[in-house]
């Protein structure tokens, strides 16, 4: 399976996941056409949200001009999928509010399918030190095609430093077809299928594995969700058990308790719970940022990225299917 994700080092300590939206820029590899309009003439929050089939068109006129920072060279590998191309400065007198910082990336799928690329760009000082990070998806990159986009760095702190470089923190990449969503429009199989962010204490990690029937039709689950663990290259990892219910990683997670068949109408959800813990003794401690999840026998799998840090326990609880408690003025989306 062709690579979908690189994790540069890190060099930041915390994450913003931004709504403000980045460029929609799009031009197909290899043949040096750029659609759209760069960064550089628009505030970054005039551009409509990144994602789907880039238009071309921003959302509002040309509104500020930033000042272009010097962007030192990151001795990037020519296979990396990412690569930042610019970095920006939103001062008072560029005419934008909504953007202290702003940088231009590429994203470039060299795979033989198309995928959908979460990118994390980190902002840093002149001393190295990290002053920020953002995030952006870049949805269905075709095979060979190369997509543009652009990530803000907004309401910095009063005492924070000068941003004077911006490099690539982390991708995750999963094929189109088996992108999570939580939202937008219904797939075929009448299911979404998510993680959510999860929750950390004390070395023990829980995170939600999430199922919306956003179909017309009642949905049947019974048992529990049958997972794939992945590395960074998609390739399976042995040696991690995964035991049924998540009593044996730590009680009072969710996950326990027998399996009970649940029934989803139009709009209702349903939960299984991830847990593990990240202990490392003697060996070699896992890694693994996927993980590919069959709802029920027969499904369509989906790639979730719960950031699967293991230590050297070898093993992951997985919970039986719930439902949880849904908003009864919630409508499904057909």
């Amino acid at each position: 399976m062709p690579p979908f994700s690189r994790t540069a080092p890190a060099v930041l300590a915390g994450a913003l996941l931004l709504a403000s939206c980045g460029s929609q820029n799009a031009s197909p590899g290899g043949d040096g056409v750029d659609v759209g309009v760069r960064a550089e003439k628009l505030c970054p929050s005039d551009f409509s949200r990144y994602g789907g089939t880039p238009s071309g068109e921003p959302v509002g006129a040309p509104s500020g001009t930033p000042s272009p920072l010097p962007l030192p060279s990151l001795g990037g590998a020519v296979e990396d999928p990412v690569k930042v191309t610019a970095l920006y400065a939103w001062g008072p007198q560029s005419g934008c509010a909504s953007a202290d910082y702003s940088a231009e990336f590429e994203v470039t799928n060299r795979g033989k399918e198309a995928a959908t690329y979460t990118v994390t760009i980190g902002f840093s000082s002149a001393s190295g030190g990290a002053v920020d990070n953002a995030e952006r998806t870049v949805e269905a990159v075709g095979p060979g095609k190369t997509v543009k986009g652009t990530v803000v760095m907004t309401e910095t702190a009063p005492t924070a430093p000068e941003v004077t470089g911006a490099e690539v923190v982390k991708v995750r990449g999963v094929p189109v077809d088996e992108a999570p969503s939580a939202s937008g429009p219904c797939p075929k199989s009448g299911v979404r299928v998510h993680a959510d962010q999860g929750d950390a204490a004390m070395g023990l990690r829980v995170v939600g594995l999430h199922l919306v029937n956003c179909g017309t039709k009642p949905y049947r689950l019974n048992g529990y969700p049958e997972l794939e663990i992945q590395d960074e290259d998609h390739d399976t990892v042995d040696g991690v058990r995964i035991l049924q219910g998540t009593d044996q990683i730590s009680t009072g997670t969710g996950g326990g308790g027998s399996p009970r068949p649940v029934e989803l109408g139009p709009g209702e959800t349903a939960v299984a719970q991830l847990a593990w813990r990240n202990t490392t003794l003697s060996g070699e401690p896992v890694n693994a940022p996927y993980v590919r999840v069959w709802a029920r026998p027969g499904a369509d799998p989906v790639t979730v990225v719960p950031e699967l840090d293991l230590g050297t326990t070898g093993k992951l609880g997985v919970g039986p299917w719930k439902k949880e408690e849904t908003d009864p003025a919630a409508t499904p989306q057909p």
